[in-house]
């Protein structure tokens, strides 16, 4: 089912803490129903590789180059203001998923969708799908949840993982597989947001 022409712009936020599965959600969802995807993640390599860095291969941000530009990004705001402008146009333009942790708060448009995961199941699920051991992924997520919230804390006030007022769906995906969640998520997107459109 996909939006049909002259009807309202679709725009769906998917949004969750690294290792959720938000990213391979926000593809399975933009591919099904014909709309464009827009990583946040991407847009900071994207910033990252201009200034050097080399985020080519799976599992970066979990690399120590990947955490140098954590910290960077803690101590300047400009990569995610710029990540963020970029992001908010999107979805003006509509018929999009947008894989971002900022824009359930700061667009006023679109539904919302917060995926949820136990660190310990976050942390085995990146130590699978990046080749890294468990203690590892553990550590690394550790410390980029903290300073993740620490950068959005800072620059817009919300509380990450603390705040779920923009929500219209959370879904705790710590008991299900993949196309259990894509299911879930189809199910409820075409009965509150595609039938509306």
């Amino acid at each position: 089912m996909a939006p049909k022409r002259g009807k309202q712009k679709i725009v769906i936020c998917i949004a969750g803490m690294a290792g959720c599965g938000k990213s391979t959600m926000a593809k399975k969802l933009a591919d099904k129903y014909k709309l464009r995807y827009f990583s946040g993640g991407g847009e900071l390599k994207a910033l990252a590789m201009e200034m050097g860095y080399e985020p080519r291969e799976r599992g970066w941000w979990e690399t120590e180059e990947g955490a140098r530009f954590l910290k960077q990004r803690t101590m300047d705001q400009r990569f995610d203001r710029k990540v963020d402008e970029e992001l908010i146009k999107e979805a003006r333009r509509g018929n999009v998923v947008l894989d971002s942790w900022t824009m359930p708060w700061l667009l006023k448009q679109g539904f919302k969708v917060w995926l949820e995961a136990s660190p310990k199941v976050r942390a085995r699920r990146i130590a699978g799908r990046d080749g890294i051991s468990l203690e590892r992924a553990h550590s690394a997520l550790k410390e980029r949840d903290q300073k993740t919230k620490m950068i959005y804390k800072n620059l817009y006030g919300f509380d990450l993982e603390e705040d779920f007022s923009p929500f219209k769906l959370i879904l705790d995906t710590n008991e299900l597989g993949v196309e259990e969640v894509f299911q879930t998520l189809c199910m409820v997107i075409e009965r509150l947001l595609l039938k509306k459109a």
